[in-house]
């Protein structure tokens, strides 16, 4: 009966008490942010191969080598330093995405954070940069962490949040007192339940009143409604 156990949004507790909610980001939508990085650092290194090209003349073939070399160096390791230790926490891929790096108590990342979390992918892309290790840890873990979040303690998340879509409810029926006593933490799950259950698809409203079967003693749409319906006679005080 605890919404925060049937809820897909990992809830942190401050130091202060307070409970704030973070939507982490799971494997897919990071390995696309990745991916559109890789390309911009493969256009701009492009961009300098051409331009070192026409330099070397003046400046000598191994020279402009050696730029190049630097160049790509200084792009694989402090490109996603330098976004991601900045204001927005985020390189232009995780932008396009909607993610964001932050702290695990949601807090933005300092600079150290940003250098353990990216010097430590090259262990994360093993075996082969294949990113076997990053993936395991990613499932392996309630956060979606991979091995340079969890030495960093830092966490991948949505920076923006979806457009509620709203449901049709199901029709409305009599009201039904619970089976059984309930604690105050079940009542305002009750509460919630109802509150959000417009936000749901019914797919998602069938699954949680699934989980609370053995107090609707009923399952599929059946359940969704006798959810409901105790939510609304405790609402209304008829208890």
């Amino acid at each position: 009966m605890n919404t925060e156990r049937l809820d897909t949004r990992q809830a942190v507790e401050l130091a202060e008490g307070v409970i704030i909610h973070l939507r982490t980001a799971g494997p897919l939508p990071r390995a696309g942010a990745y991916l559109l990085d890789l390309l911009i650092r493969v256009v701009i290194l492009g961009i300098s191969g051409i331009v070192l090209l026409f330099a070397g003349v003046a400046l000598g073939g191994k020279v402009a080598q050696g730029l190049m070399l630097l160049a790509w160096f200084l792009l694989d390791w402090f490109y996603p330093v330098v976004f991601e230790a900045g204001k927005r926490g985020a390189t232009p891929g995780k932008r396009a995405a909607g993610l964001r790096v932050v702290q695990t108590s949601g807090a933005p990342i300092t600079l150290g954070q940003a250098v353990v979390r990216n010097f430590l992918r090259f262990i994360d892309a093993m075996p082969v940069f294949l990113y076997g290790f990053g993936v395991v840890s990613c499932l392996a873990t309630k956060r979606f962490q991979r091995l340079g979040d969890l030495a960093a303690g830092t966490v991948v998340v949505y920076d923006r949040s979806p457009a509620p879509m709203v449901s049709q409810l199901p029709p409305p029926i009599e009201r039904m007192r619970p089976p059984l006593p309930l604690t105050p933490e079940e009542i305002r799950s009750l509460a919630m339940f109802q509150e959000r259950a417009g936000l749901w698809s019914e797919n998602r409203r069938v699954e949680l009143a699934d989980k609370v079967s053995c107090l609707t003693s009923a399952s599929g749409p059946e359940g969704v409604r006798r959810l409901l319906a105790m939510a609304q006679t405790l609402r209304g005080g008829d208890q």
